[in-house]
């Protein structure tokens, strides 16, 4: 549920042609096709990257300016945009890993580089990136401390990404989806009463985040303070939904009798409701009574770690740029 706002070095190079060797008999001579190789998915990559550009005013215009000011980081970091945007995340990749290699210094640099690589699903890399630049550049912004926690946070790393998340409040604490990205990072770690505080204050910040709402009827939820996140839920979605919600909780605690009844007030509400649905038939599989059963004794909760939270409404708040990250993480 939650997101806010990450950074390589290698020049994009074309497989060279190999070629091919023939034998002929002392008898008969053969023509030999002229030597050639087939294209590599790389080379099709960059030949269609290049196509698409010379069509594009955009990325034509942006390749233009890079060309003319070579120095110009910026123009570099919205090429590679434009690439990923285009959907050539490995192109994009490139253009920032070298755009890093020839400013080291360049936060803006690096951040394009973290983006790519995140869109390639370079985590790893990506994180030892930014670690090893903001070793070096301690006092950089929010953004890219937000970002080394989201990019923890996506590894499973929640206990490091605390830190991380804390050192972006800092240097920006008024930025609400700053504060409901550490407050996500604490309801996954299970501190829910810090997590309520949180979210709390990103509301304080801005009343209309959705995402955050969401958020803290979760951690009221799992504090047990359930009128209070029926009545954080209701506000920001359907009562359906907002007991379906409340359903998903029990589920993750293994108390199925409960689970069942939220579900079965859901259906009440509406009873083609798809989310309500899947979860019924879910709990069904893990309770192993019919998902029309009365709410009775759970029978087993072994099966918990399999859950998958469905929850109903606008949860993405993809501001990649200002911390924010999406809500099924």
């Amino acid at each position: 549920m939650k997101r806010s706002t990450h950074p390589g070095v290698l020049a994009i190079a074309l497989t060279a042609a190999s070629a091919i060797s023939c034998t002929h008999t002392p008898v008969v001579r053969t023509a030999v096709p002229p030597t050639t190789s087939l294209p590599t998915i790389w080379d099709r990559q960059v030949r269609n990257a290049v196509d698409a550009g010379d069509g594009d005013y955009r990325l034509r215009a942006l390749r233009e300016k890079v060309a003319a000011e070579p120095e110009n980081v910026t123009a570099r970091a919205e090429l590679a945009a434009a690439y990923r945007e285009r959907g050539y995340p490995e192109i994009a990749l490139e253009i920032s890993r070298l755009a890093v290699a020839r400013f080291p210094e360049s936060g803006e640099a690096q951040l394009s580089l973290v983006r790519d690589l995140r869109a390639t699903n370079h985590r790893a890399e990506a994180i030892a990136c930014l670690e090893a630049f903001l070793k070096s550049h301690g006092d950089s912004g929010a953004a890219y401390w937000s970002w080394l926690g989201i990019l923890r946070d996506e590894s499973g790393l929640w206990p490091l990404g605390e830190p991380a998340h804390r050192k972006a409040i800092e240097r920006s604490p008024n930025a609400d989806d700053l504060h409901n990205n550490l407050g996500y990072n604490l309801l996954m770690q299970k501190k829910y009463q810090d997590a309520v505080e949180e979210f709390r204050a990103a509301l304080q910040l801005k009343p209309e985040n959705a995402v955050a709402r969401n958020n803290l009827a979760t951690a009221l939820a799992n504090s047990n303070a359930t009128a209070e996140a029926m009545a954080a839920w209701q506000s920001v979605t359907d009562p359906a939904s907002a007991h379906n919600n409340l359903a998903t909780v029990w589920m993750e605690k293994g108390n199925y009798q409960a689970a069942r009844k939220e579900l079965e007030l859901a259906l009440g509400y509406n009873g083609s409701h798809p989310a309500a649905r899947k979860n019924l038939e879910l709990l069904a599989r893990l309770d192993g009574r019919p998902a029309g059963a009365a709410a009775g004794r759970p029978r087993n909760s072994r099966f918990t770690a399999g859950l998958k939270r469905l929850f109903v409404g606008p949860l993405d708040s993809s501001k990649q740029d200002t911390g924010k990250v999406a809500a099924a993480r």
